[in-house]
């Protein structure tokens, strides 16, 4: 009976880590680059709780040495009328590690991750009171975007991730900063004809939720599920197929080669791996 016990307690832990799952509280604006939908930057301020709340943007993945108080989206969201946004940058790791560096993310209701090459987040960033701190954001009920590289970022496993070129699925860095669990996100995805891409990675990591986000569209997750917004798809590498019409008449692919598509207004259950109907 011990023994029974025992294996089904390791067996219930095992389902929990191949689970997919998102932030307890707060939320998550996940674009998949090229953002233009004036819709999009007001659900990341609406759910950071307006205008008047602090936000902080992150351009570090674009790889310069300095930015304005107006660099990426904080010009933007300045001009739609936000009053307290502070664009928060380096490369040095410990400078990440300071409370003096981190000080504009005590009372941050939103932290927006730039575009550019994902490693440079992870680089800067990763195990330091920096992205403690951003977690923390996420805790109190507020939230994280990021489009393009600041969208793979939001994943556990980081695609593209290669130091050397954006075209390597599986490089030398592959751990994201996991805002969801158990998934891979990969951006631009119809634009660039990436859509066969994420196989690499589901592949070789079948626990894994594959998302692939075309441009000017994003995912607004909410605890475990999320719902599209924007221009144009998702794309969901489940090993599954779903369709509005149906699919039992349709001749589908093996499973390893299975995707579908979700549009602005789908929302998906990523725990369970279903289409809320």
């Amino acid at each position: 009976m011990k023994l029974l016990l025992n294996l089904s307690a390791l067996l219930c832990a095992v389902v929990l880590q191949s689970q997919t799952t998102g932030p307890d509280k707060g939320h998550l604006v996940v674009v998949g680059g090229a953002m233009k939908s004036e819709a999009i930057v007001n659900e990341f301020i609406e759910l950071a709780g307006g205008l008047d709340a602090q936000i902080i943007v992150i351009p570090t993945a674009a790889g310069r040495s300095k930015y304005s108080q107006d660099a990426g989206l904080a010009g933007r969201l300045k001009k739609m009328g936000a009053t307290n946004v502070t664009v928060l940058h380096t490369n040095d790791k410990e400078e990440a590690n300071s409370e003096e560096f981190t000080k504009p993310l005590l009372e941050a209701k939103g932290v927006w991750f730039g575009g550019g090459r994902q490693w440079r987040l992870v680089d800067a960033y990763a195990n330091t009171l920096t992205e403690t701190l951003i977690q923390k954001v996420l805790e109190r009920g507020g939230v994280v975007g990021g489009s393009s590289a600041g969208a793979t970022i939001q994943g556990s496993f980081l695609a593209r991730g290669d130091t050397k070129t954006n075209q390597i699925m599986m490089g030398d860095h592959q751990e994201g900063f996991a805002y969801i669990k158990n998934v891979a996100i990969d951006q631009h995805v119809l634009a660039r004809n990436r859509q066969f891409d994420l196989y690499e990675i589901v592949e070789a990591h079948p626990e894994l939720l594959g998302l692939g986000i075309d441009e000017n569209t994003a995912i607004v997750v909410s605890g475990d599920s999320f719902k599209v917004i924007g221009e144009s798809y998702v794309l969901v590498y489940d090993g599954t197929f779903w369709s509005k019409e149906g699919s039992e008449l349709k001749k589908l692919p093996k499973k390893e080669q299975l995707f579908y598509f979700l549009a602005p207004g789908d929302r998906y259950n990523m725990r369970t791996r279903k289409v809320i109907n």
